[in-house]
């Protein structure tokens, strides 16, 4: 059985603009992409907006692992969101 709820975890810019570290919702249908969820989340307006209006600023990753962002959320218990991450 699926946990009520999911956690979001916001890193760098993402956390900064959002204002917290990570928050627990309410559990989205199974069927909701992230990008889905991404855009409900920036239309809460604000902090959420800046960081998360533009999606193709954002990457993502399901229960640790990397996805895109048209990945269906299913039963994941955490989703993080943070910017694309540059090697050196």
């Amino acid at each position: 059985m699926a946990e009520p709820t999911l956690t979001i975890v916001y890193f760098a810019w993402v956390r900064e603009d959002v204002g917290r570290d990570e928050e627990r919702i309410d559990r989205p249908s199974s069927d909701i992409t992230v990008a889905d969820l991404v855009a409900a989340l920036a239309a809460r307006g604000g902090g959420y907006a800046q960081a998360l209006g533009d999606a193709t600023k954002l990457r993502a990753a399901l229960d640790q692992r990397f996805v895109p962002l048209e990945t269906v959320i299913g039963e994941a218990r955490e989703l993080a969101l943070f910017p694309p991450v540059t090697g050196g």
